[in-house]
């Protein structure tokens, strides 16, 4: 195993994080991480019970003199978002995250780092582990496949678990304490590919945009991100000249904005195309000037046997033109003004890619007020249906309803306010999290969500800051043990 965080501190947080940066664990390939996390409870001699779809509990009683306490949930998922920069050949099936520190940042080598949210699993198991810990009992709870549709929460076994006070460690942000989030909805557009034999008279051309920053498609919406793949398909639709389409892909997970999209055309002139591309990418990057500071095009020689057929192509390019991608709505504040930290409802054109015979495009769909959701998902279905696509919803989740001043917020904010001086801003998030799915299947408990500075989640620039870490992880410990 390497060995380049074991300098750090707290030493046997980031061992754990390390340790599991070893094993894939991308959505829907946990079951090597869930094994190790099987065992490590198992080793620390604690009840440890994995469920059919491979989530991890692990329970710990309490320390003396807190058995009169409710029930702690530490709460993350082992899952993590499987992205990596331009030139990178990492497999996330097999290869292990190279890591790297820059100054008081971890960053990994061109990919997703994995705090997200293996941080909340390396600091619940480093708690487990040190018995001179003072606390009431505490239920771990490690999830399989949030990024991807929440299908470890849905499958979890509340009856399992006691606890009161649910802490999920799944935010991003330190002294921000989070009490509510929006809700999901992800379509899965499909469509049957039709062919045409490709023209002798021209040639193939590859376009390829990239270089954008991408991000968390729940965090960094409201930030006017350009999307890869809608920069391509405006490029093809200002062309003057008649073209042939024979391929378009773009993003790669439905919560990540695309920062990569490339298609393949033929044209006759390939040197004029080029020069008209260029044209409408030079007056889009000026839009996107301040947003997007490094992001390019590229153009490619391709080879080409058959191209889509012209009915095809127009209903491809249709829908992903007129797709909605961005912020759909604010929140409102009490006195009128809007909010523009905090998207009401947006939308995210998240990836198209090739499946076989068929193209497939996931799009996500986030809104605080379930009402809201359900009119962009219909908009969405009706535009799908009428081109042809076939519509189906492959994930979804409630919002987490904010409930203010509960007694889980003020034992927080105390430690809180305790460990740092100052008091935390109490918030809620348009990025979707696991909270509202689980206390929809547990009476009476309490949730907040809490954890350390990471930047540019869900990207192959998603890096963790060090010190953050440690404050936050000496925090959770307060937190603990003010519960008496």
């Amino acid at each position: 195993m390497s060995n380049v965080l074991g300098h750090l501190e707290p030493k046997r947080v980031f061992e754990y994080f390390e340790a599991m940066n070893q094993i894939p664990r991308g959505s829907y390939n946990e079951a090597a991480v869930s094994n190790w996390l099987k065992e490590c409870g198992e080793k620390l001699g604690l009840e440890t019970i994995q469920d059919k779809v491979g989530n991890i509990i692990i329970k710990k009683p309490a320390s003396e003199g807190y058995e009169d306490c409710p029930a702690v949930i530490l709460q993350g998922h082992m899952d993590m978002v499987c992205v990596k920069g331009k030139g990178s050949n990492h497999d996330f099936t097999k290869d292990p995250i190279e890591m790297k520190i820059v100054d008081d940042m971890i960053y990994a080598n061109n990919t997703t780092l994995g705090a997200d949210d293996g941080i909340a699993i390396a600091m619940s198991l480093a708690i487990l582990e040190d018995d001179n810990l003072k606390h009431p009992a505490l239920e771990a709870v490690f999830t399989i496949n949030e990024e991807s549709g929440m299908d470890g929460a849905y499958a979890l076994d509340t009856t399992l678990l006691t606890g009161k006070y649910l802490l999920n460690i799944d935010s991003e942000e330190e002294g921000f304490f989070t009490i509510g989030c929006a809700g999901g909805r992800t379509p899965l557009l499909t469509l049957d590919k039709e062919y045409k034999d490709a023209c002798s008279c021209k040639k193939a051309l590859k376009v390829v945009v990239t270089d954008l920053l991408g991000g968390h498609s729940g965090q960094e919406i409201q930030l006017q991100r350009a999307n890869a793949t809608k920069v391509v398909v405006r490029m093809l639709n200002a062309l003057s000249c008649e073209y042939d389409l024979a391929d378009l892909t773009g993003g790669t997970m439905h919560n990540a904005i695309p920062n990569h999209a490339e298609a393949v055309i033929m044209v006759e002139d390939v040197e004029a195309a080029k020069a008209e591309l260029n044209e409408t990418f030079d007056a889009i990057r000026r839009e996107f000037s301040v947003s997007e500071p490094n992001m390019k095009v590229l153009f490619e020689d391709a080879c080409v046997e058959k191209v889509y057929s012209d009915c095809f192509k127009e209903r491809f390019l249709t829908l992903l033109t007129v797709l909605p991608h961005g912020v759909n709505s604010y929140t409102v504040r009490e006195d009128g003004s809007l909010d523009t930290s905090l998207p009401e409802s947006s939308t995210n054109m998240a990836a198209v890619h090739n499946d076989g015979d068929q193209v497939k495009l996931t799009f996500s769909i986030r809104s605080a007020r379930e009402s809201i959701k359900e009119e962009i998902a219909k908009r969405v279905e009706l535009l799908t249906k009428a081109l042809g696509f076939k519509y189906e919803v492959i994930a979804g989740y409630p919002a987490w309803e904010v409930i203010p001043n509960s007694r889980i917020e003020q034992i927080c904010s105390a430690a809180y306010e305790k460990v740092s001086g100052k008091k935390p801003e109490i918030i809620a998030i348009h990025a979707g999290l696991e909270c509202g799915l689980l206390l929809d299947k547990m009476d009476g408990v309490e949730a907040i969500s809490i954890g350390p500075d990471m930047y540019d989640v869900h990207s192959e620039n998603e890096h963790l800051n060090i010190p953050s870490t440690e404050r936050t992880y000496k925090l959770l410990i307060d937190i603990l043990e003010s519960m008496k």
